[in-house]
C-alpha cells in the first residue's frame, strides 16, 4: 500500500512537515519544487468590476436551499 508523506530535504536531512513513517527503510520517490519560504501556491488577487459590485443577490445557500421542495417536482 502507498503512502504519502510530506517533508523538505534541507542539506541531507529530511524535516517532516506532518506524519513520519513508521519504516526504518523506505523508496522514495523526490519531487524538487520551487524554493520559497510559504512552500504554497502563488497568492491571487480578484478585483470585482466595478460594473456589477454590489448588484449579486443570494438566491439560496447550504442552510436554506432557493427553492422548496414542493417547486422542485
Amino acid at each position: 500500500m502507498l503512502q504519502s508523506y510530506e517533508a523538505i530535504y534541507d542539506h541531507g536531512i529530511m524535516k517532516w512537515l506532518g506524519d513520519q513513517p513508521s519504516d526504518i527503510k523506505a523508496r522514495v520517490i523526490v519531487t524538487i519544487l520551487p524554493d520559497n519560504s510559504s512552500m504554497s501556491a502563488p497568492k491571487v488577487s480578484h478585483q470585482v468590476s466595478p460594473r456589477i459590485a454590489g448588484k449579486g443577490k443570494v438566491l439560496g445557500d447550504i442552510v436554506s436551499p432557493a427553492a422548496s421542495s414542493e417547486q422542485q417536482s
